[in-house]
């Protein structure tokens, strides 16, 4: 069966699917993903199977997760069991820790084009277990992909920003047309590349995460307003940052510090 042979297998909204059907930007991430024959590989949300087709042209076994039980019943059947495994569940509530792995000594590597509906969630799901995964690639509404690569200054710099470089480096390497997609989406896409950090930085995620989204949940506020009830004047100064400042030019590592002096770390 070819990779877009949509069958009987019409993408649903409920699922927010949207197949990829260009074999050029197959070929694309696949290059980009550059998986070896000896990793521990996981696709996303495979859909029919246009990726999962050209990963397995490069390496000997996929694992796969799928929530549509019909695609993952498809996926079955078309596949030999010996080449993927695949997994039907809700990403979102998958612990990385009970795939089985082909290397059990390495981590694993992600890829998939995620649904718009759930990517933000699905980011922040798999960060809290990043110490298993060595990288992932994915494609992302390119909306989201720009304020994951955002840097401070920029109007798309915000929260999901801070939280996600805290822990990985994001870099977005080439956008999608919607005419790539059956059906296609409103908007254009994004492939983008996140590695967890080199050096792990250390800082309370909860802590962190309630400063950095009051600071940001009204952007044109000073800091000095945002966070008057978090932070003294004192604390600004201990740690070196103007109150007068935008949430949008404080540096992750920076509310990591502030975080830090307020919870008397």
């Amino acid at each position: 069966m070819s990779a877009n042979n949509t069958g009987s297998h019409r993408p649903r909204k409920r699922f927010g699917q949207h197949f990829l059907i260009d074999q050029q930007v197959l070929q694309h991430i696949a290059n980009s993903f550059a998986a070896k024959p000896m990793q521990n590989l996981l696709e996303i949300g495979p859909g029919q199977g246009a990726l999962t087709d050209v990963l397995l042209q490069r390496v000997e076994h996929l694992t796969v997760i799928e929530l549509d039980r019909d695609l993952a019943a498809f996926l079955s059947q078309r596949y030999d069991s010996s080449r993927l495994t695949v997994q039907q569940m809700d990403i979102l509530s998958c612990n990385l820790n009970d795939l089985e792995r082909d290397h059990p000594d390495q981590k694993l590597r992600l890829i998939g084009n995620l649904p718009y509906n759930i990517s933000t969630p699905l980011i922040f799901h798999l960060l809290d277990q990043i110490e298993l995964i060595e990288d992932m690639l994915f494609m992302l509404q390119k909306e989201v992909a720009i304020r994951l690569a955002a840097k401070p200054g920029n109007k798309q710099y915000g929260r999901l920003t801070v939280m996600t470089a805290l822990q990985v480096d994001a870099v977005c390497l080439f956008d999608v047309p919607p005419a790539a997609f059956d059906p296609p989406p409103k908007v254009d896409s994004t492939v983008i590349r996140l590695t967890p950090k080199l050096q792990k930085i250390e800082f309370d995620q909860q802590k962190v995460n309630q400063l950095v989204t009051a600071a940001f949940a009204q952007r044109r506020k000073t800091l000095r307003n945002a966070l008057s009830k978090m932070v003294s004047a004192n604390q600004f100064a201990d740690a070196g940052i103007d109150p007068g400042a935008r949430a949008e030019t404080i540096s992750p590592e920076q509310f990591v510090k502030l975080s830090k002096i307020c919870s008397g770390d």
